[in-house]
């Protein structure tokens, strides 16, 4: 049976003559930001991979099929679209089947990629376990693909927002390798630092890309998280962002919201704390993550 896939041009001639795709999510779209920043930050990032030398691959869902790859159009209209799907590995298939438009988390950004034979995904923080997950089991489904499909993901560390010793200790159940870029602490998406070490240390895209390779040939499944620090001009420094993230997690707690609801809360509630800082910073290190997967896409081409 033929899988739904829809290439751009731009991305069917790249793949087709071996050049670097990265592919980019789209909740980062349609539950990320506010329009216009959305469309203009989605611009952005796809401007920044084309400048970095590979050619961008934003995926959605839409009229029954996974769109790898938006026209300029279809990316202004999927950043107006108020109802669209927050798509994982549960519902892919059912958004599909009923013809919704979907916007793909990590998780879905990560299985149509590979279905679409791309090895690099820019993002910019993957979820994990949140806090409190003893009791709700809320355990982001990022963490458990990252275990089963071979895609290189690059993000700014985990959200802070979460419980990242946790978070740690389940990529590490699922043997995902978790490889802090240039330096040996853990960023904190927001945040350089996290107090945390890493487990792993790269310090140039050609390591991560024989490693993203040397996965393949020994047969590992899954893929690898690559944790790359915000840039230090752009970084709101923990002892800042911290109290932003303590009250707008009571203020969630205090009025139930939970599941797939609590993550754009959080954000949007630290967007007002922070007086706006939070979303610049964001930009900054999705693009500074859409940088570094280029040049590690690049690599694997090269192989």
């Amino acid at each position: 049976m033929t899988l739904p896939l829809s290439f751009a041009p731009e991305v069917r001639t790249a793949l087709d003559a071996g050049r670097p795709v990265v592919a980019l999510e789209s909740t980062i779209i349609t539950h990320g930001m506010p329009y216009p920043q959305n469309l203009e930050t989605a611009r952005a990032v796809e401007a920044e991979v084309r400048a970095a030398g590979a050619t961008p691959a934003t995926i959605a869902v839409s009229g029954g099929q996974i769109h790898i790859g938006l026209t300029p159009e279809e990316l202004e209209k999927l950043a107006q679209t108020p109802d669209a799907m927050k798509l994982s590995r549960a519902d892919l298939a059912f958004c599909l089947a009923a013809g919704r438009t979907g916007a793909t988390t990590v998780a879905a950004t990560m299985i149509c990629a590979h279905l679409a034979g791309i090895g690099v995904f820019a993002t910019g923080g993957i979820g994990g376990v949140h806090r409190g997950a003893e009791e709700s089991f809320d355990i982001s489904a990022d963490l458990a693909e990252l275990g089963l499909t071979p895609v290189t993901v690059v993000a700014a560390g985990a959200k802070a927002i979460l419980d990242l010793p946790k978070t740690l200790e389940v990529l590490e159940t699922h043997g995902v390798p978790v490889i802090a870029y240039g330096q040996d602490e853990l960023p904190a998406f927001w945040s350089r630092a996290s107090g945390l070490k890493a487990p792993l240390r790269a310090d140039s895209p050609a390591q991560i890309a024989q490693a993203h390779l040397l996965r393949a040939r020994l047969g590992l499944a899954g893929g690898q998280l690559i944790a790359n620090p915000i840039p230090e001009a752009a970084e709101i420094p923990r002892e800042e962002i911290v109290p932003a993230i303590e009250a707008a997690l009571a203020e969630a707690a205090a009025q139930g919201i939970a599941a797939k609801e609590v993550t754009p809360f959080l954000l949007s509630r630290i967007f007002e704390l922070t007086e706006g800082r939070s979303l610049v910073a964001n930009i900054a290190l999705v693009l500074n993550n859409a940088r570094l997967a280029s040049a590690i896409a690049a690599e694997i081409a090269k192989a």
